[in-house]
């Protein structure tokens, strides 16, 4: 199957860059360090983005190699380091590359984690193009020597929608607030009697489940788990009917039990390579959402999946988390962690999943 094509996004300048950081991340970070690849020529194409919470001093040569590394991966032209940090500025101390002498009364925060990153990515020969504070509203450039980038001044984000924001939008993207709001739109259910009514029909349609095995065989059983996955996935396809229905939770139970069917689960990940892959998107969401332990695993399984492929690492992450937490021997949702963490691009895992479908291996 082709892949769907990608908005071609290029951003201009620093500022642009800087305001996108929440949309490239998929949450808005805090108290972070970004690193963002850019590709094409000239490095003017926005490429694999990487973040990590700021480090203990002591760590920070350690961070700074590892994000280099899965940021190499890549292949960038060159990178834009952001700091985002609410943290005061400080006073001034030397680094190994400032000028002897006297220097200014204050200095921006972090400096020493930035230059541990740039030392880290100039081992792998790729340059860092500028690096960033971005603080309350507004950016400063580590080595802007103009009175706008002086501690206390900076320069404001710019407003409006960028296109990165628009292309993020139309992907299907939900910008959160930080990583655990990002992590609770799939949360488990907190108990009540919504949990105890989809608990309840997870059990009957396990009965079910499990009598129609004895009576028809797996085969015949695959086969009417399969419709009934394809079904639901018809049922989430965008549209006004959409936003009005919610799938009873008897459907959802029955979609559930479908997956843990092994031939099933891997008829449903081939719907992330196709037209209905937005549709499967929202399926596995309410599927992950609603599910008890440890039936979550698979739908948590096939959403990082569809949300990788579109390129949004952090929902990605977010749900292998909860699928690993489901089940920790799980061997399908570990490789992707694995994956995930190596920088695997999206267009890599399309094909790895094209292919093992295509051969007819279990895609365990």
């Amino acid at each position: 199957m082709d892949e769907p094509p990608m908005p071609l996004i290029r951003l201009g300048d620093t500022g642009e860059v800087a305001a996108a950081l929440p949309h490239l991340l998929g949450f808005r970070p805090t108290e972070s360090v970004v690193l963002v690849a850019l590709r094409g020529t000239g490095g003017s194409r926005v490429g694999l983005t990487v973040r990590a919470d700021l480090p203990r001093p002591a760590d920070a040569a350690a961070l700074a190699r590892a994000l280099a590394a899965k940021l190499a991966t890549d292949d960038p032209a060159a990178v834009l380091l952001a700091v985002v940090s609410e943290a005061p500025d400080r006073p001034w101390t030397p680094v190994p590359h400032d000028a002897a002498g006297p220097g200014p009364d204050a200095d921006l925060p972090h400096r020493d984690l930035v230059h541990e990153v740039v030392l880290a990515l100039d081992a792998h020969d790729v340059p860092v193009r500028e690096a960033l504070l971005v603080r309350a509203g507004r950016w400063w450039d580590y080595d802007c020597p103009y009175p706008c980038c002086a501690p206390g001044a900076g320069t404001p984000l710019p407003g409006g929608a960028s296109p990165l924001a628009a292309a993020a939008v139309a992907g299907g993207a939900v910008l959160a607030a930080d990583r655990d709001a990002l992590a609770a739109r799939i949360a488990p259910p907190a108990g009540g009697a919504g949990a105890a009514a989809m608990a309840e029909a997870c059990l009957r349609a396990g009965r079910e489940h499990a009598t129609r095995l004895r009576a028809a065989g797996r085969s015949v059983l695959a086969g009417e788990c399969h419709a009934a996955v394809a079904d639901a996935v018809a049922a989430c396809r965008p549209g006004p009917a959409t936003a009005a229905t919610r799938l009873p939770d008897a459907r959802v139970a029955r979609v559930l039990w479908a997956l843990t069917l092994t031939e099933v689960r891997d008829r449903a990940l081939a719907t992330a390579l196709g037209e209905d892959a937005a549709a499967a998107e929202v399926l596995w969401t309410e599927c992950t959402r609603r599910a008890p332990v440890p039936l979550d695993c698979v739908p948590a399984t096939l959403l990082a999946v569809s949300a990788w492929l579109r390129g949004d690492g952090a929902t990605a992450n977010v749900a292998l988390d909860r699928a690993l937490a489901a089940d920790p021997g799980a061997t399908l949702p570990r490789l992707l962690a694995e994956g995930l963490a190596a920088c695997l691009p999206p267009a890599e895992l399309r094909v790895l999943i094209s292919d093992s479908l295509t051969s007819g291996q279990d895609a365990r």
